[in-house]
């Protein structure tokens, strides 16, 4: 983005109202998320601190001073030999897209969760989801499975594909 500053930072408590905005339009106006009731702030600030405390990434990119998008990495899954997979997530406030900062954001996650000691990334997609899906591509993802029609949303059933990223792997992007 020529001529704004942009930076990756840490997420602050503060920050959790713009990152529940941008969730929000997703929850309301997509499919790309799976949730049909948006988290409150609250419920944003507890994800941070839960993720922080796992030592997970928590991310935020700020655009000329705004929040314009956030990613974290999850546990992929609670059972414990999933302890070195991770799910990862990246949202972009809807007028922030096609700028470079999903993949700043996604670069930023990456990198976390190798400091993490994580060995696998997966990104679970949902069909129409082009961007994330291109996104993940330029990173090293691939594209290991599609769940069909698993999710119902908006009145109708929608897949799931599920990339995955070897973080010891070859880097990309």
């Amino acid at each position: 983005m020529p001529g704004t500053a942009v930076l990756v930072r840490p997420i602050t408590p503060e920050d959790c109202d713009a990152v529940a905005e941008i969730y929000a339009h997703y929850v309301t106006e997509t499919v790309v998320t799976f949730d049909e009731v948006a988290p409150s702030v609250t419920d944003w600030r507890h994800r941070a601190e839960a993720l922080r405390a796992a030592g997970l990434p928590f991310l935020v990119v700020e655009a000329a001073g705004e929040v314009a998008g956030f990613g974290y990495a999850s546990q992929f899954r609670p059972k414990p030999a999933y302890r070195h997979s991770v799910e990862d997530t990246v949202y972009l406030a809807p007028d922030r897209t096609g700028r470079g900062l999903g993949s700043l954001l996604l670069r930023a996650v990456l990198d976390g969760c190798v400091a993490a000691g994580k060995r696998q990334v997966v990104a679970m997609i949902t069909e129409g989801g082009e961007p994330s899906i291109a996104l993940h591509r330029r990173h090293g993802f691939v594209e290991v499975g599609r769940l069909r029609s698993v999710g119902f949303k908006h009145d109708r059933w929608i897949d799931t594909l599920m990339f995955q990223r070897d973080l010891f792997a070859a880097p990309v992007g």
